[in-house]
C-alpha cells in the first residue's frame, strides 16, 4: 500500500515542504531514498523501538520510503515522526482521512516520546503558505509556531497523541499564543541611571539608539565602556510584530527558542576567541552566525583588537548590506543581519591613554591599533573616547538620567523617522539611508556645506565617512525635533569622527 505524508525542511531561515512517500510491498527490506543524511538513515532503529513501545510494530515486509523533492538534502532526526506515521498508514495499522491537510515533524525517542526540533516557526509559516490546516510538532515548540495565524498548531508529547489526533482531529485542542501582548510587555533589566557621570557618552548612546548607528567606545579599563554598552538595549524602541517574528524565526532555526516568541531585542556579546564562521554563519551545513542572531538588536564586541583580524574583516560586507550570503558549490543561503554594532577597545596595549606610568613603546601601540583596519572603522558611524569618572562624580548622590527618560527621546526621534520613510520600502531609521535619500533628507545650506568640506579635507575623511556624518547629523536633528540639518548638528556629528589617535602615541 502506498501513502503520502507531509513534513518540512529548513534552508536558511525559510522552510520547504517535503513529501514523504511510503510504500509497503511483498519482500523484506528497508529502503530510504531522497538524499537523506546519516541522522535520517538511522531513523529505522528509533522508529522500530518507538512503535514497539507504543503498541505497534514495524512490518516485516519491503518498506520503501522516498523523500521528495529528491535533489534536496534532508538533515536531522526531525523526520522520524512523519516516517513512522507513514509506515503505520501504509501498513494499515491505523486509518486516517484528511491526512493531506496535516504536516508533522518530530524526533522520536525509543519509548515513543517526541523531542523538540529546530525551525518550528519557519515550518508553520510554510505550512500556512501551502494551505495546510494542521501542524503537529513537539509540545516544546508549539508556542513559537502558534503565533502564526491561519493554521492550527498542536503540541504532541508522544506518538500515541499523534495517532489519537489522526483518529479524531476535533477532539484535540490547538495551542494559542498572544504575540502582540508579549511584545509590548517586554521590560529591560539594566538602566542608565546606574551609571555615574559619563553624560556626554550617554548622549552618544542616545544618538546611536535613535538612528540605529554603529558606535565604538575607546577608553582605559574601568571607564564604563562595557557598562554603557550593556544598557543600550534599555533605550531601544520595542520590537514591532514583524521584527519579533523575524527575530524568532532566526533563533528558531538554531534551536535557541525556550518559551514562545522572542520579545526583547537581542544582545549578543561573543567572546574574542570566536571563529569567522561562528560570527557570520556558515559551516558544512550552514547555520546563522552571531551577526544574524543579533538581527534587529545589538552585537557587542568587547575588546575589539583581541578578535582575530580575519574574523573582523568578514563583517565589512554585512555592515553595508545588512545581510550575509553563504555560498556553497550547489546552493547559497542568505541570512538577515541588520544589527547595531557596539564595540569597545583600549587606546593602547597597556589599556591607557599616553602617560608615563602605563605607556609602552609607540611601535607596540601602533601594532595594537593596526589590528582594527581602516575600512572596518570607516563603517562605524560614531567613534567616542570614554574617560574615567572622577571620584567626585562617583560619590555624588544626585540621580543620573534614567533609561526611561532617554528612551522617550529615542522613541520620539524614531517616530519622526518612521513618518519620513513611510514611502521608502524596508527603510525604518536613519542608519539605513542610502545615497539618494541623503540628498533628499539631509539638505545643507552653503555655510554648513563649507564647514563639512573643511572637516573632510582636514581629517582626510572618505566618501563613506561623509555619508555617515550626514546620517548622524540627521539623527541629532531628529532628537532636537528640527526639520532641517543645521550647523550645530553637523558640528556635533563631525566630533564623532575626530579622534586624536596621534595623541595616544605621545
Amino acid at each position: 500500500m502506498l501513502t503520502q505524508i507531509y513534513g518540512s525542511a529548513v534552508y536558511g531561515i525559510d522552510a520547504l515542504r517535503i513529501t514523504i512517500e511510503v510504500n509497503i510491498d511483498k519482500g523484506i527490506g528497508y529502503h530510504l531514498v531522497g538524499l537523506p543524511d546519516n541522522a535520517v538513515k538511522e531513523s529505522n532503529y528509533r522508529i522500530a523501538a518507538a512503535l514497539q513501545h507504543s503498541g505497534y510494530k514495524l512490518p516485516g515486509k519491503k518498506i520503501t520510503i522516498n523523500m521528495a523533492p529528491a535533489d534536496i538534502r534532508k538533515e536531522g532526526a526531525a523526520y522520524d515522526l512523519p516516517i513512522a506515521l507513514g509506515i503505520l498508514l501504509a501498513s494499515g495499522q491505523i486509518n486516517s482521512e484528511g491526512i493531506e491537510n496535516v504536516m508533522m515533524m518530530g524526533e522520536l525517542s525509543l519509548d515513543g516520546s517526541i523531542r523538540s526540533i529546530k525551525g518550528a516557526l519557519s515550518m508553520a509559516l510554510q505550512a500556512k503558505k501551502e494551505g495546510i490546516q494542521h501542524l503537529l510538532i513537539p509540545s516544546k515548540n508549539a508556542k513559537e509556531a502558534a503565533i502564526v495565524d491561519g493554521i492550527s498548531v498542536y503540541g504532541v508529547s508522544n506518538i500515541k497523541e499523534v495517532i489519537d489526533f489522526l483518529k479524531d482531529p476535533n477532539a484535540a485542542t490547538s495551542t494559542t499564543a498572544e504575540l502582540e501582548q508579549h511584545v509590548n510587555s517586554a521590560h529591560p533589566k539594566l538602566d542608565f541611571s546606574d551609571v555615574k557621570g559619563q553624560d556626554s557618552i550617554k548622549r552618544c548612546m542616545e544618538i546611536a539608539a535613535a538612528g540605529g548607528h554603529n558606535i565604538i567606545l575607546i577608553g582605559p579599563p574601568g571607564s564604563g565602556k562595557t557598562m554603557l554598552a550593556k544598557r543600550l538595549p534599555s533605550i531601544l524602541p520595542p520590537m514591532t510584530l514583524d521584527e519579533s517574528l523575524e527575530t524568532t524565526k532566526i533563533h528558531s532555526v538554531v534551536g535557541r527558542i525556550k518559551d514562545g516568541v522572542i520579545m526583547e531585542r537581542p544582545f549578543r556579546a561573543p567572546h574574542h576567541t570566536i571563529s569567522d564562521v561562528a560570527l557570520v554563519g556558515g559551516g558544512s551545513y550552514p547555520q546563522p552566525g552571531e551577526i544574524s542572531l543579533a538581527h534587529n538588536g545589538v552585537l557587542f564586541l568587547d575588546e575589539l583588537p583581541e578578535f582575530k583580524r580575519g574574523v573582523l574583516e568578514v563583517m565589512r560586507q554585512p555592515l553595508e548590506d545588512r545581510e550575509i550570503t553563504i555560498s556553497r558549490a550547489k546552493f547559497s543561503i542568505t541570512y538577515p543581519a541588520s544589527f547595531m554594532l557596539v564595540a569597545s577597545m583600549n587606546p593602547s596595549p597597556g589599556g591607557y591613554f599616553h602617560d608615563e606610568s602605563h605607556y609602552g613603546s609607540k611601535n607596540e601601540t601602533q601594532r595594537y591599533l593596526s589590528k582594527i583596519s581602516g575600512p572596518l572603522l570607516d563603517r562605524i558611524d560614531m567613534h567616542v573616547e570614554v574617560t574615567p569618572v572622577p571620584f567626585e562624580r562617583l560619590t555624588q548622590k544626585t540621580k543620573s538620567t534614567s533609561s526611561t527618560t532617554m528612551r522617550d527621546r529615542v522613541l520620539n526621534a524614531r517616530k519622526i523617522q518612521l513618518i519620513r520613510f513611510e514611502q521608502d520600502k524596508n527603510i525604518f531609521y536613519n542608519a539605513q539611508m542610502y545615497g539618494k535619500m541623503l540628498q533628499r533628507y539631509c539638505v545643507l545650506n552653503s555655510t554648513t556645506m563649507d564647514m563639512l568640506k573643511e572637516a573632510m579635507n582636514r581629517l582626510s575623511l572618505s566618501a563613506r565617512a561623509f555619508d555617515r556624518i550626514l546620517k548622524v547629523a540627521r539623527t541629532i536633528a531628529d532628537l532636537g525635533t528640527c526639520t532641517h540639518v543645521e550647523d550645530q548638528h553637523i558640528s556635533e556629528a563631525i566630533q564623532y569622527r575626530n579622534l586624536d589617535r596621534e595623541g595616544w602615541l605621545g
